[in-house]
């Protein structure tokens, strides 16, 4: 008689595809069948299922923990707690925390620092830094990053290589934003790993002159921000984007898109059929300019959520197969640090707890379907990072990651009951139905109806060597 780890009975197993009725069987923390049939042997625990649905381990892939850096708004203990009380089993960590992920040595301490802190599976982003770490990039892929970031329009500081948010050219020891020549030549060489460039979209010259042009006038209404920061600035990087990688034959990735602007850039590039991908976060798909007076300093991110109109696009992108995948770019910052007038406060925000409950009440709004959910937030992201059917799957032999949802369960937002280290978000005292009740890491059940029963038991998710970015609709 067989014995199982873990035995799922009852549930509405919905992946990208389909939804059906099932059990899964786990066995050494990988999903031994997948049947209506009880199968012989007992179980050491058993989870019923039943009324609820079954989703592929969730996934966020953009998350800023501050780890190892500015750990006083954020760890990954507690960014990975706030994941899995969330409902998420795999976040990918990105790469500009101090010392970055800029080379080989940098990922292995980066590996031994938070292996020791993760509550659910993470990846690792690399860095790109121009020619301070260009003939890093291909040795990075080789070690085992998940994809290649850059932060487009941004500084560096040259000792620290910390990005700058909001330079100036009287900074000391600061690299200014790097021309478009050099680029280029990132591209280029992330094209020879066959991995994912991601770019931060924004046009920094642009915004320079913009944000002078609008603080000149004496204005810090949210208006202004948005003025300072428009979808035209988003719209030409991702264009200028587009052109380079058709000519490198890059991957590129669109990362936290905000407008409508930018959504027909995506859907132009493929259209034509090239090898470009999107994603979106809930603070764009369920705020507005309209909710500043409301929410205050909370909303401010980088880029800026922007008008009602550019959220309507953002769900066509979504339901057309533009944008493909949802993320939270879940970036901490202290309630002090947020306190302030709209130029000088930092942007960002917690996002990886209230992600999935905001995405499932869109599904019991009509704006989505469950198996839309599966796609954006699992299936899709492995395809894109190549980690499927390892993540993202119920395919016999591979990891049993769950993530189990009971879309009748209200739900309200408090930020005194978030997680992370921050408590910082727009979504405070936001009400809805629908709510992840377990969140399951190869077979072990880290999060049960809310409480977090089991910790620190995440590990490193490499991706595939050989991309399996085979459909440049995905």
């Amino acid at each position: 008689m067989a014995e199982w780890d873990h035995v799922i009975y009852n549930g509405k197993l919905a992946d990208a595809n389909d939804c059906f009725e099932a059990n899964i069987y786990i066995k050494d923390g990988k999903i031994a069948a997948v049947t209506e049939e009880i199968l012989p042997g007992a179980a050491q625990e058993e989870t019923d299922a039943r009324g609820q649905y079954v989703l592929p381990g969730l996934m966020d892939t953009h998350v800023h923990s501050r780890d190892p850096g500015s750990t006083r708004k954020e760890d990954f203990y507690h960014s990975t707690l706030a994941a899995a009380a969330g409902g998420i089993t795999l976040v990918f960590e990105m790469p500009n925390t101090n010392p970055p992920v800029n080379h080989v040595d940098n990922f292995h301490k980066q590996v031994r620092n938070l292996s020791q802190k993760a509550n659910v599976d993470f990846g690792l982003w690399g860095i790109c830094l121009g020619d301070l770490n260009i003939d890093d990039l291909f040795p990075l892929y080789e070690t085992g990053v998940i994809g290649f970031k850059f932060f487009w329009g941004y500084a560096v500081n040259s000792k620290t290589f910390e990005l700058v948010y909001n330079y100036n050219p009287d900074m000391e020891d600061v690299i200014p934003p790097f021309q478009d020549g050099d680029v280029y030549k990132m591209f280029r060489e992330v094209a020879k790993t066959g991995k994912i460039l991601a770019i931060h979209a924004e046009n920094n010259e642009l915004i320079q002159i913009l944000t002078g042009e609008v603080r000149a006038s004496g204005r810090g209404d949210y208006e202004a921000l948005i003025e300072a920061r428009p979808d035209l600035a988003e719209k030409t990087t991702i264009q200028t984007g587009i052109s380079f990688a058709k000519h490198a034959g890059t991957r590129l990735h669109i990362l936290h898109i905000t407008s409508g602007a930018g959504v027909d850039a995506v859907r132009d590039a493929k259209e034509r059929g090239e090898a470009i991908t999107a994603e979106t976060c809930p603070h764009f798909l369920f705020l507005s300019n309209e909710d500043y007076e409301r929410v205050g300093p909370a909303m401010k991110v980088y880029p800026p959520v922007k008008y009602k109109k550019d959220q309507d696009e953002l769900w066509e992108g979504i339901a057309d197969g533009t944008i493909s995948v949802v993320c939270s770019d879940h970036a901490p910052h202290t309630e002090d640090e947020k306190d302030g007038d709209l130029w000088s406060i930092p942007a960002g925000m917690c996002g990886v707890e209230t992600m999935v409950p905001l995405m499932l009440n869109a599904v019991n709004e009509g704006k989505l379907t469950i198996q839309q959910v599966a796609a954006l937030l699992s299936e899709n992201p492995a395809r894109l990072y190549d980690i499927y059917p390892r993540k993202g799957s119920f395919h016999p032999g591979t990891d049993a990651d769950f993530t189990i949802v009971d879309l009748e369960q209200p739900f309200e937002i408090k930020k005194e009951h978030l997680h992370s280290k921050s408590k910082v978000t727009a979504f405070d005292g936001f009400k809805g139905k629908g709510a992840p009740v377990a969140t399951i890491v190869r077979g072990q059940t880290i999060m049960k109806n809310g409480d977090i029963i089991s910790e620190r038991n995440g590990c490193l998710v490499k991706p595939l060597k050989a991309p399996l970015f085979e459909d440049a609709n995905l």
